[in-house]
């Protein structure tokens, strides 16, 4: 059997860093037949809209054989279980988007890419704990200053009318939700962006889109401190140079917030802990199945 072809990547801008600099391969990583650096910031918006309208699709998809069974939906009232698969669909839709674009025109994809990789342990914990203290203190100040009411999102999920929408709430909010909304937000669009004016603005940028999408789901009030969890959860991927460490912070904060809404004193720490086995299942799972890379990220 002949070997497939090779893509041989395409020149790096004028300007831009060699062979394991800033860039080549993604936040902190080394070169790759494929860097990210061909990845036009253009394709940044058009991966969130692309994602939007795919995950609309796909909702009508769900819904549509809900209706033919007479149940009812609209926009203003949805069985909560609709609204679950409509946001786990969404979540794939994420996903699906960033790899689509991320290789238009013949690019050769790899796991690293998109962060799917190792780092160093110990500066990843390090790092994560410092990105979620600042978050959640501006969280806290943020809230306790302007009142923001609760989300409404459990309710809508039918958290607390039985046990199963409540486990599935908390997969979909805990587990579903950080890999499909980190996939596209931290792994293509921060990347892409980055090509454009840096890290800096990349992460402002990312982080406003980020606390953008919430918009139907959470309180407008509550989108800034998002907006800043998503700028934040930026520059840890930059640092780390993986994508994991956003996961698996993305994944602590929901399940506190879940945890805070729904009433819970001592299950909140088991969800978390819960949450975060189940990710770094997944992680190893993948890793094995070589999905992921087993490359650990070089980071400065």
């Amino acid at each position: 059997m002949e070997a497939p072809p090779r893509i041989e990547p395409m020149p790096p801008p004028p300007g831009a860093p060699g062979p394991g600099g800033d860039g080549d391969g993604g936040p902190g990583g080394g070169r790759h037949p494929s860097s990210t650096r061909e990845w036009s910031p253009w394709l940044a918006p058009l991966a969130l809209i692309g994602g939007l309208v795919l995950a609309a699709v796909g909702g009508l998809l769900v819904d549509l054989p809900a209706v033919l069974f007479g149940v009812e939906v609209t926009a203003s009232k949805q069985p909560p279980g609709l609204v679950i698969a409509d946001t786990a669909v969404q979540d794939a839709a994420f996903v699906g988007v960033a790899v689509f674009l991320a290789q238009m025109g013949g690019r050769a994809l790899r796991p690293s890419l998109f962060g799917l990789r190792p780092t160093r342990l110990r500066r990843a914990l390090l790092l994560t704990a410092l990105a979620l203290l600042v978050a959640m203190a501006f969280s806290v100040a943020w809230t306790t200053a302007f009142h923001a009411k609760p989300e409404k999102l459990l309710d809508q999920l039918g958290a607390k009318k039985s046990t199963l929408l409540l486990l599935l709430s908390a997969t979909l909010t805990c587990v579903i939700a950080p890999i499909g909304e980190e996939f596209l937000f931290r792994g293509f669009i921060f990347t892409a962006l980055r090509n454009w004016r840096g890290t800096a603005l990349a992460a402002v940028l990312t982080g406003l889109l980020f606390g953008g999408v919430h918009a139907g789901s959470a309180p407008a009030i509550d989108l800034v401190p998002l907006a800043l969890l998503g700028a934040v959860l930026c520059l840890l991927y930059r640092a780390t140079g993986s994508l994991y460490p956003c996961i698996a912070a993305h994944a602590f904060n929901n399940s506190l917030a879940f945890g805070e809404l729904v009433g819970w004193s001592w299950q909140t720490p088991v969800l978390v802990v819960s949450a975060l086995s189940v990710l770094a299942a997944l992680a190893i799972g993948l890793t094995r199945a070589g999905i992921a890379s087993r490359a650990p990220a070089r980071v400065s």
